[in-house]
């Protein structure tokens, strides 16, 4: 077997982490291509390397002295080198970064130095192949992967490396100049190297054991999810669950690559299988739930919108106009709600709803604001009759008012519109007669 194995920021904080990171590594022979993220926090009141780069970066940017902050970030490392006891000499890379920030190389090259460094340290404790991603992994001019030659590249470099370490986070433009995913991408080069490699598993470390059926911030000790689909985890992604950044799941799913979420500091644990199907049973008739708050409902009434070809592209073509996207479109026959996110509402709101009242002449116009959308997701709702009623009833039972109701085509989610101030005790509603009553 051909793993990839990528690990997040609190795996690689310190060099404790680094010791539990290369003893799983070594516990597996096919755990031979490594994605390391930057070191996270070591305990709570912590800073990230990435965030300390950043303002480091800053600094120099804005021609100040940035040798304070540098030190930190030097210091981090050089602490991680001493307490796994090797011999590497940062001095060199060191000397480089200062140079590239004095120039002011930009922020997506400061703030990969962090994967980098914490993958020089890594392949040298391993006697891996350090590889670094700028050499394989391209984007095209508009930021966007170039994912066609970065499988080429990626395919050529390694395919006569039998162990490599390959830092996460970044590649690079035609031009060289590095180029960073978003925060979280080292979850993207992790699917990336396991697509060009053709590897057998893609194991996602990080600090907990697998994904959780609801939020733990909601939720005390919640379930976890022994196997997920990728339809159904990018349900719960797109609604807030963010054990894995959500463009991580395309390139592995793509190549038939299933994921395994595990965690570092509990190794023997058996983490949540990300699937393409699967004939497993689920162990409750929901998968998970997931929910994000501050939403508003743009509620239209207009008579005989029905047979009034092109109502709906008209009334969506006022968000269009001012970059705004939807959430979601639920319609009756002469009503329909646009539910939009409303921090990206609020600053254009009297412009949509004047292009809006001035393209169909709605008969109401109103704004509902303060929303939350929850997403109840789950391939057994197929088989489940009554799901829908269960959902409500526990709502009903919290004293919780459903403001909106939509369901996919696809009935592997239901979506509920509440209050803000009901999403906590929603949720646990739902968990509860769902999860806990069933325990």
């Amino acid at each position: 077997m051909k793993k990839v194995v990528k690990f997040g920021g609190s795996s690689l904080a310190s060099a404790q982490q680094f010791k539990k990171v290369a003893e799983i590594i070594r516990s597996d022979e096919g755990r031979r291509y490594v994605v390391p993220s930057a070191p996270g926090k070591r305990f709570r009141t912590d800073t990230k390397v990435t965030d300390m780069l950043y303002a480091c970066y800053e600094t120099a940017e804005n021609d100040r002295d940035f040798s304070e902050k540098f030190s930190e970030i030097r210091d981090r490392f050089e602490d991680i080198v001493r307490g796994l006891n090797i011999s590497l000499d940062l001095s060199p890379y060191f000397a480089e970064i200062s140079r590239k920030f004095t120039e002011k190389a930009g922020r997506d090259y400061a703030a990969s130095r962090g994967e980098y460094l914490n993958g020089v340290i890594l392949a040298a404790y391993l006697g891996f192949t350090f590889v670094d991603p700028a050499e394989i992994i391209r984007f095209h001019e508009d930021g966007t992967l170039n994912a066609d030659l970065t499988d080429e590249l990626v395919r050529k470099r390694l395919e006569n490396v039998e162990q490599a370490v390959v830092p996460g986070f970044f590649g690079a433009m035609e031009d060289g100049s590095i180029r960073t995913f978003s925060r979280g991408g080292s979850d993207i080069t992790g699917s990336i190297i396991a697509r060009g490699i053709k590897a057998s598993l893609y194991e996602n470390w990080t600090d907990v054991s697998g994904v959780m059926v609801a939020d733990p911030r909601i939720i005390r000790n919640p379930e976890v999810i022994d196997t997920i689909t990728y339809k159904e985890l990018r349900e719960l992604s797109y609604m807030g669950a963010t054990v894995l950044h959500e463009d991580a799941i395309f390139p592995v799913r793509q190549a038939g690559i299933p994921i395994n979420i595990r965690n570092t500091n509990a190794p023997d644990d058996p983490g949540t299988m990300i699937v393409a199907r699967t004939c497993r049973i689920p162990k409750f008739t929901i998968t998970g739930i997931a929910g994000k708050k501050n939403f508003v409902a743009i509620n239209i009434e207009k008579d005989m919108m029905n047979s009034e070809i092109g109502f709906g592209r008209r009334v969506l073509s006022a968000f269009e106009k001012y970059g705004i996207s939807f959430e979601h479109i639920p319609s009756g026959i002469d009503t329909m709600t646009v539910i939009i996110h409303q921090p990206d509402f609020e600053e254009k709101e009297q412009k949509v709803l004047t292009e809006i009242t001035h393209l169909v002449n709605p008969d109401s116009l109103e704004l509902e604001p303060d929303l939350a959308l929850i997403a109840v997701v789950g391939r057994g709702m197929k088989e489940a009759r009554g799901t829908a009623g269960r959902i409500f009833s526990a709502l009903a039972h919290a004293k919780v008012n459903v403001k909106m109701i939509d369901q996919g085509s696809s009935e592997i989610n239901i979506i509920i519109g509440v209050k803000n101030a009901d999403f906590e005790t929603a949720i646990r509603s739902i968990y509860d007669i769902f999860v806990t009553a069933q325990l």
